[in-house]
């Protein structure tokens, strides 16, 4: 049985100089986990912030943080996301060459683990991994930056991974990031999605506009 949609705006498209009330107003608005993007200017072209920006986030919500780190390598810096309040840890499956050491790192913490997947890697690349994980997150844009727009082609590697988690029977949530707004996102969910990363359509308008905004991307007026 189909969990039910949920969302993770992304604090990347929030206003960083009020940060901590930003992911407060979010949170009152409905969002179900609070997505923070991690990004080092290696593995992708752009630099973020880090564990003690996330840590200093973690009393303005009492919702799971969504760690997506989009950094390599990325095995020394687990235990400081885990001590910065991560719930899940998102990993890249192409941030390393030893992906299946990097989730039980995560799992030895006691932490949720998922592993994301860029535009060009197949779903076939976690055949290997399900029976381990709790997250799928597809990247439906090249990681970096938000803004971006929605790549049409990752529709059918969201309907192969669907297919691969109802294979295995085990209750892992299937995330997509990138171009998520009220257009796309009945696409992705009639795909298989149940769980979907929004930034710049969830956080436009300002904090009187968050609620309606999360109600328009999950079809809900």
């Amino acid at each position: 049985m189909r969990k039910p949609v949920r969302i993770a705006p992304s604090i990347l498209a929030a206003d960083f100089a009020t940060l901590g009330a930003e992911v407060a107003a979010i949170d009152k608005a409905g969002a179900d986990y609070i997505h923070v993007d991690i990004m080092d200017g290696h593995f992708v072209p752009n630099i973020s912030f880090g564990p003690a920006v996330t840590k200093s986030l973690r009393s303005y919500t009492d919702k799971p943080f969504d760690c997506h780190l989009m950094i390599s390598p990325v095995d020394p810096f687990i235990p400081e996301f885990v001590d910065a309040g991560a719930d899940i840890i998102t990993l890249h499956q192409e941030a390393g060459a030893h992906l299946h050491r990097s989730i039980q790192l995560v799992k030895s913490h006691g932490k949720k683990v998922g592993v994301s997947l860029n535009p060009a890697t197949p779903a076939s690349t976690l055949e290997h991994v399900m029976d381990e994980i709790d997250l799928v997150l597809v990247m439906s844009v090249n990681p970096g930056f938000g803004g971006q727009t929605f790549i049409s082609s990752q529709l059918d590697k969201i309907r192969t991974l669907r297919a691969m988690i109802d294979e295995t029977g085990r209750d892992i949530d299937l995330e997509v990031d990138g171009g998520i707004n009220e257009t796309t996102a009945p696409l992705v969910i009639e795909a298989g999605a149940d769980l979907l990363v929004a930034g710049s359509a969830a956080f436009k308008g300002g904090p009187e506009q968050y609620a309606a905004n999360i109600n328009r991307i999950l079809g809900r007026s």
